[in-house]
């Protein structure tokens, strides 16, 4: 690898750590809003344990698809699916601001990485729709456990992703899991 491409790959690294200070609409356990690389490093344990129930699946090319599922909202932030407008063309943002921030890349890792990108939102292979479904489990996991304000909208978890979590006996089994705790915190909270 050349020098030019190493600096590519720094000045990428470099934008990516915006990640960090990107902030979700969900709450840690104290409170705070957590960022988007928390919730891709928790995504990314969530497979590592699961790894052994799925030997029919890429778990590599799985994760590498979790890693880069959010990278485009290091330019222009996070969308929380409660405030997505019906008919707006969110993903089209997204992968234009993904381009920006892979744009110092080697352009062979700028293919990988799109291609990648490509297939969770199409969700066009085993790993895409195992990436997703995992991808929505472990937000509706952190709005359990997450300090939440006082108006959640727990009612609105208990549909969301279900076209990809009822795609999978594990993922479903496990939601249903997920889906028992919402249930009650909306009890608790009146939001039900």
């Amino acid at each position: 690898m050349e020098d030019n491409q190493l600096t590519g790959i720094l000045d990428f690294l470099k934008s990516a750590e915006q990640l960090k200070n990107t902030l979700r609409s969900a709450r840690t356990s104290t409170g705070r809003h957590e960022s988007t690389a928390e919730h891709t490093w928790r995504l990314c344990l969530l497979i590592l344990l699961f790894e052994k129930q799925y030997a029919d699946v890429d778990i590599l090319k799985l994760m590498k698809i979790c890693i880069v599922h959010d990278l485009g909202e290091a330019i222009s932030g996070d969308i929380p699916a409660i405030a997505q407008v019906p008919g707006s063309d969110k993903n089209a943002a997204e992968r234009k601001d993904l381009k920006q921030l892979i744009a110092p890349l080697p352009d062979t890792i700028q293919g990988d990485i799109l291609s990648l990108w490509d297939e969770y939102e199409s969700a066009s292979s085993k790993e895409a729709i195992l990436a997703k479904a995992f991808d929505k489990i472990e937000t509706l996991v952190q709005h359990t456990q997450g300090e939440n304000p006082q108006d959640f909208d727990y009612g609105f978890n208990l549909s969301y992703g279900r076209k990809y979590t009822d795609l999978d006996p594990i993922t479903a089994r496990l939601r249903s899991l997920v889906d028992r705790d919402t249930e009650r915190l909306a009890g608790e909270n009146g939001t039900l």
